[in-house]
């Protein structure tokens, strides 16, 4: 028997993510609602557990970046596109508690791609812009501000040493979104891709999860994420999503040591 989904919340209630603060508690702000940044994307975004380290979505570094009053919310999961997060209902989930003043990052494309798996798959010019339409809509009817953020470039190199592009039309796609429903976009891609050519071949490899076992080139190490959240912070106050004020640390090492991976019974 399908669910609906309506059904498939509720079951994706019980499986809501850690939510981080970026330091402090919300306690030190009685008397005052903190806002949340929440994101809505795929492995490259999620919270990792014990049993994945040392791989690491950017998400989970972050809160390094942001002052003790904004709030991460990461509802990224491995795997979905923005037809399978919403077709689950996480994006229910998330609506239920986004509020004014509260802020959605949007972040799908490498499952988008997958066109052999329809559980998955949208095109660039339609399917995928009316998913992303849906988290727009969404957010704004709630009074929270939706972000648009392109996916986040894999490690390709061809044989000159020039770092590829692998996402297709995908990015081009949510930049026209972006601009025909003006909403502010974060274009990942573009940065990460100059940020894997400037680093070059080898010296990428020290940020996506290459281990001893694993040759990963699309996720990332806690190097790698926090050089990608780095990238997203920097675009929230280009892109006069945050204030100046809103951030910090933008210009430090951030050690890799301030990154865990909680049991995921935690």
């Amino acid at each position: 028997m399908s669910l609906s989904r309506r059904q498939m919340t509720v079951a994706a209630l019980g499986a809501v993510p850690l939510v981080a603060a970026s330091s402090g508690s919300a306690s030190a702000y009685s008397g005052r609602r903190c806002r949340t940044l929440y994101i809505a994307g795929d492995s490259t975004a999620a919270q990792k557990y014990a049993d994945a380290a040392p791989e690491t979505g950017w998400g989970m570094a972050l809160p390094f970046f942001l002052r003790k009053d904004l709030v991460v919310a990461n509802h990224a999961v491995n795997g979905r596109s923005s037809k399978s997060f919403f077709d689950e209902g996480r994006l229910d989930v998330i609506l239920d508690v986004i509020a004014p003043g509260d802020f959605m990052i949007i972040q799908f494309g490498h499952n988008d791609e997958k066109s052999a798996d329809p559980v998955r798959y949208t095109e660039p010019w339609t399917t995928y812009q009316d998913h992303l339409r849906l988290y727009i809509d969404g957010a704004r009817a709630r009074g929270a501000r939706p972000v648009l953020a392109t996916s986040v470039e894999r490690r390709k190199f061809d044989a000159s040493g020039n770092a590829v592009p692998t996402h297709g039309d995908y990015p081009a796609a949510m930049r026209a979104l972006a601009e025909e429903e003006h909403v502010a976009l974060l274009d990942i891609q573009a940065l990460s891709i100059a940020l894997w050519q400037e680093l070059g071949v080898e010296e990428t490899k020290k940020y996506f999860n290459w281990t001893a076992t694993e040759q990963d080139n699309t996720h990332f190490n806690p190097p790698g994420a926090i050089a990608v959240a780095r990238l997203v912070a920097a675009g929230l106050v280009q892109r006069r999503v945050l204030a100046r004020r809103d951030v910090r640390r933008l210009d430090d090492v951030i050690p890799e040591s301030w990154i865990t991976w909680p049991s995921a019974t935690a």
